[in-house]
């Protein structure tokens, strides 16, 4: 049976022990945790290794028996340096974590493979890879850049349909990437073509911020239930290796409690499952 995560995007309001528990509960396989803050004045989780929230989340995962897939999240700028990422991986190597999603904010690409090349050499040390995020308003924007640039880093790549529909990539990107280049994959949904405008909540969880772009609001809290739009998701998961991990991540302002929310997801997913099968 395909495993099945939640990413903590989608429940961002919960605190890593917090999103364990809720998932175990819901079903899910994994999860994957925040433990670096992604946006400019977001509050972060005091995650670092041997913390008090670090150590009750391990206690969780080994009471529930899931793991921690990957952590997030690191935007890999012109001046991002070892020092930027060192406790991130020390925060994820403490919870077990096997992969560190990023994305490529520099515009210089023989300068960012440089960076993910150096990250991956101090991350694969500890046990994680790094997976290249294109996302449709960042510099790395197509499957097939990300695939080129984690390629000749040693990286892997964490694709997503909601990016892969905005940032003009195919079905068939993803057919044609060498399997070793996906180890999972996300899964949201949403209109084929991007809203003419979507407005921003009053109040984002832990004060995440977006510049009110469409894209940025669409991807940080208007996605939709798998199965609920009209993206290709069955296709992507036959494009993807067989077997390969999903992780849910959907962002939305919902009224359904934590728990009602990720059993909807999962329920959604599974079926997109079982009738791929």
């Amino acid at each position: 049976m395909t495993s099945v995560g939640l990413a903590h995007l989608t429940l961002l309001r919960l605190s890593p022990p917090e999103l364990v528990t809720t998932a175990a509960e819901a079903g899910f396989d994994f999860v994957g945790v925040r433990v670096r803050a992604a946006t400019v004045g977001e509050r972060q989780y005091p995650m670092a290794a041997g913390s008090p929230m670090s150590r009750e989340t391990v206690r969780r995962l080994d009471d529930t028996g899931l793991r921690v897939r990957d952590i997030e999240f690191l935007a890999l700028g012109p001046d991002t340096r070892p020092g930027d990422w060192a406790a991130t991986l020390e925060a994820g190597a403490a919870l077990g974590a096997s992969t560190i999603s990023v994305t490529g904010s520099d515009p210089d690409r023989g300068r960012l493979t440089d960076t993910l090349a150096a990250l991956t050499e101090d991350a694969l040390e500890l046990g994680i890879r790094p997976t290249l995020e294109p996302i449709s308003y960042q510099p790395v924007r197509t499957v097939a850049d990300a695939a080129a640039i984690a390629s000749s880093a040693g990286a892997a790549l964490l694709l997503d349909p909601l990016h892969i529909q905005r940032g003009g990539s195919t079905i068939d990107d993803v057919r044609a990437l060498d399997p070793d280049l996906v180890p999972v994959l996300q899964l949201c949904d949403g209109p084929l073509a991007a809203p003419e405008r979507l407005d921003l909540p009053a109040e984002l969880p832990l004060g995440m911020t977006a510049d009110g772009s469409v894209l940025q609001v669409e991807a940080r809290v208007q996605r939709q239930v798998p199965g609920e739009g009209e993206f290709a998701l069955a296709a992507l998961i036959a494009a993807a290796p067989e077997g390969t991990p999903l992780s849910v991540e959907v962002p939305r302002v919902t009224e359904l409690t934590p728990l009602e929310f990720a059993k909807r997801n999962l329920s959604a997913v599974r079926a997109l499952v079982s009738a791929h099968v």
